[in-house]
């Protein structure tokens, strides 16, 4: 059987995609029975790229993942093999074609948990360093890196080791992402221990303002772990920990809230306005009625169409797994980067 497609009632979907002066918010639709792939992908290769890992190593924990500008090769950030990497010789960015075969890599010494990812359309690779729930040394994270494609370190936002609210400093950056006029966007920070903003910067590194705190009303969060932006130019934050993505303007400005994306660990949005969310943490106790997976929808409506199912087979005792980050390719084939199984999966489109 195939997996069931997905299509929210438009009642549904006028509820959903309300502003602040909505009380309640739909939950995404539960779905009691489905194969793991939903009917347009299918898996071909479950540890895309970890043959090609120098010095035979196997990968760490992986949520950082984006596709190249022509789509035609994809980038990685995984943890040094382990969790984190700190102490390691390992490089965590790595640069894989669509086979998998490694095209260069570098940063070793340079971060101690890889987090989040952007690739600007000259090739720059932008990767969050943030802490996250790893026990780091004092003087390591909190900081964003930008490399050109070969590895040379262009711009460093934050300073290394020093968490703190203060403009320009970072308290474990989750993801990052530069609008295309040049603006630089922070989701800042990873977990209990982050700022739970959004910061903007200028296309030169300078603070320019910032918004959000702690909670979850509109405009505020609860780990804001993912950064997205449609063709109209909104800015769509994954606040994880409250099950739901917000929608902005780039001034900070709230515009809409959805919760029918499950609980929104990556956001990817392609140059059609197709919306790609992963939900790697539902269960019983976090987001109740939910199942984890990757929901595929539409930017502008929020309408969801697709739905690949995360085949955890018990949730409730697993505290992530699946897709954490996502990418998506060319061709349409989907590249799911996971924490808890570490690694990356690649489901190719029919």
């Amino acid at each position: 059987m195939l997996a069931r497609r997905v299509l929210l009632p438009t009642a549904i979907l006028a509820a959903a995609s309300c502003g602040g002066d909505s009380d309640a918010q739909p939950g995404p639709p539960v779905m009691s029975s489905a194969e793991p792939v939903a009917a347009d992908y299918v898996v071909v290769d479950s540890t895309f790229g970890e043959e090609a890992l120098p010095g035979d190593r196997e990968y760490g924990a992986v949520s950082a993942i984006y596709s190249a500008p022509d789509g035609m090769s994809i980038w990685v950030a995984e943890r040094c093999g382990a969790n984190v990497c700190v102490d390691s010789d390992a490089d965590p960015v790595l640069h894989f074609d669509l086979d998998g075969n490694l095209i260069n890599s570098f940063g070793a010494g340079l971060m101690a948990w890889p987090h989040g990812m952007f690739v600007e359309p000259d090739g720059s690779v932008w990767v969050a360093d943030a802490t996250g729930y790893a026990e780091v040394p004092e003087g390591w994270g909190h900081v964003i890196y930008k490399f050109s494609p070969e590895g040379e370190v262009l711009m460093t936002l934050g300073e290394r080791g020093v968490s703190s609210d203060e403009p320009g400093l970072f308290a474990k950056p989750s993801d990052i992402l530069v609008a295309p006029d040049g603006h630089i966007f922070v989701a800042d920070g990873h977990d209990a221990g982050g700022n739970n903003r959004i910061v903007k910067l200028s296309p030169e590194g300078e603070f320019v303002m910032a918004w959000g705190e702690s909670g979850e009303g509109d405009g505020q969060f609860a780990d804001p772990h993912a950064l997205a932006m449609d063709s109209q130019g909104r800015l769509f934050v994954g606040d994880r920990a409250n099950s739901r993505i917000q929608v902005f303007d780039q001034d900070g400005n709230h515009l809409e809230t959805w919760a029918q994306f499950g609980r929104p660990s990556g956001i990817y949005i392609d140059e059609n306005d197709v919306l790609y969310a992963t939900d790697s943490e539902s269960n019983t106790q976090r987001n109740p009625g939910v199942q984890r997976g990757i929901y595929i929808g539409n930017a502008l409506t929020g309408e969801v169409t697709d739905f690949i199912l995360d085949p955890e087979p018990d949730p409730d005792n697993s505290g992530t797994s699946g897709a954490e980050g996502i990418a998506v390719d060319a061709m349409g084939n989907l590249y799911g980067a996971e924490v808890g199984p570490r690694t990356v999966r690649k489901f190719e489109r029919r």
